[in-house]
């Protein structure tokens, strides 16, 4: 059974924890520092965080770079930073896919393998026995890649309950009350930290807050498109998820009173528009194969050619974004937007058609609308990045 590691009695007192914790803190993915360096940082002695080092070099997430030019009086200290040999592994279930992948702990996507599958009132269990074998030559490729895992993280495209290990309710998978405990423990068996369930659009969310646009903007609306329309909240770079946990269903903002019935029960949501099947429906786009991808590829190629039916279809989806993100941003105060999942697809359309409609609903209200550059990956990398953040935040625990 995964479960997190507990140092031994009297290895590590309170203040050590700490402060192992804070000299991690002061490497972020792309930074290469001394101990003189992380001293000054922190304002730790240097006797201090060379033992705090050696502590942190032992448990495998730091590693000896050679030389910075940070050294006292000028002579060169030997460089640290957080040992790309050790990483989490993210998993991602959604309606038309899955997906598995390897994030280091400088957060590159060293292994990543997704595979189309209609998951649509699928049973559970054959979707996760099948996410497992997918894990499973994930995990083999990692570990010939040298790299050790750290833990997981599981996505969803519903709510959930992180406590339990439960979707509460997955409209788009036909999911409701679906327990996962044992298969988040079959993840990354063996791992020192336990994975952890997340809503997909909350942890592309943060990944977008740790690996992407998000880390210029501290503050933004997060919008997922995919089968649904997922959102998440970051403010002040924080997710908030609101008092149930449940904050950014912006999908199910209806934005069109008299419109189609949505999968969550309601009427004339935001998904029932932007989502992927409204707006390939809208655009008459039965062709290019039966899997999302092909649909894909054949919606772009008819926005390339012109296609006034296609075009008009992803125009429309933009101007019922912006309605659901004026909404957002007058009761949130927010000012910043990222777009992932097939709107970064659709952007050559289906921003300048978002950007016209929020000018025109909010005069100078939204001053950044961005699309994502993660692409697919954006929710297994939150997934896995959340296991990071774990292991840096209480590497105590991996001292015996």
């Amino acid at each position: 059974m995964t479960s997190q590691a507990t140092p031994a009695p009297g290895r590590v007192g309170d203040v050590r924890r700490r402060n192992l914790a804070l000299v991690l803190s002061r490497l972020g993915p792309e930074t290469v520092a001394s101990r003189a360096e992380i001293a000054a940082a922190t304002g730790l002695t240097k006797a201090s965080v060379s033992s705090l080092v050696a502590d942190l070099l032992e448990t495998g997430l730091l590693e000896e770079l050679g030389v910075t030019r940070g050294g006292e009086r000028g002579r060169p200290g030997v460089g640290l930073a957080l040992n790309p040999r050790r990483g989490a592994l993210g998993a991602e279930v959604n309606v038309d896919y899955l997906a598995v992948g390897v994030l280091d702990l400088r957060g590159e996507l060293r292994v990543h393998e997704t595979v189309e599958a209609s998951n649509h009132g699928r049973a559970p269990a054959d979707v996760l026995a099948e996410l497992h074998r997918l894990a499973a030559g994930v995990r083999d490729a990692a570990a010939a890649d040298g790299i050790e895992l750290l833990g997981g993280g599981l996505a969803v495209p519903g709510i959930v309950d992180a406590a339990s290990g439960t979707v509460a309710t997955a409209p788009n998978l036909a999911w409701a009350g679906v327990p996962l405990a044992g298969a988040l423990e079959d993840l990354a068996p063996g791992a020192p930290f336990a994975a952890e369930l997340s809503n997909e659009a909350d942890s592309a969310a943060l990944a977008e807050l740790w690996y992407g646009r998000g880390r210029a903007l501290g503050s933004y609306l997060y919008l997922s498109g995919e089968v649904g329309v997922g959102g998440g909240l970051v403010i002040g770079s924080q997710l908030f998820t609101g008092a149930g946990g449940h904050a950014g269903e912006v999908g199910h903002v209806v934005v069109d009173p008299g419109g189609r019935r949505c999968s969550c029960g309601g009427r004339g949501c935001v998904e029932t528009v932007a989502g992927q099947e409204a707006i390939l429906a809208a655009a008459g786009i039965t062709g290019g194969g039966s899997t999302t991808t092909g649909r894909l590829a054949a919606l772009t190629a008819s926005l390339a050619a012109g296609d006034a039916r296609a075009i008009g279809a992803v125009e429309r989806a933009g101007e019922a974004l912006a309605v659901a993100v004026v909404a957002a941003a007058r009761l949130l105060d927010l000012s910043a937007v990222v777009l992932g999942g097939h709107f970064g697809i659709l952007r050559d359309v289906l921003g300048p058609a978002l950007d016209a409609a929020l000018e025109d609903l909010a005069p100078g209200r939204i001053t950044a609308v961005t699309f994502s550059d993660l692409g697919a990956s954006a929710a297994l990398r939150g997934a896995a990045g959340a296991a990071v953040r774990r292991a840096l935040a209480a590497p105590h625990a991996l001292l015996g």
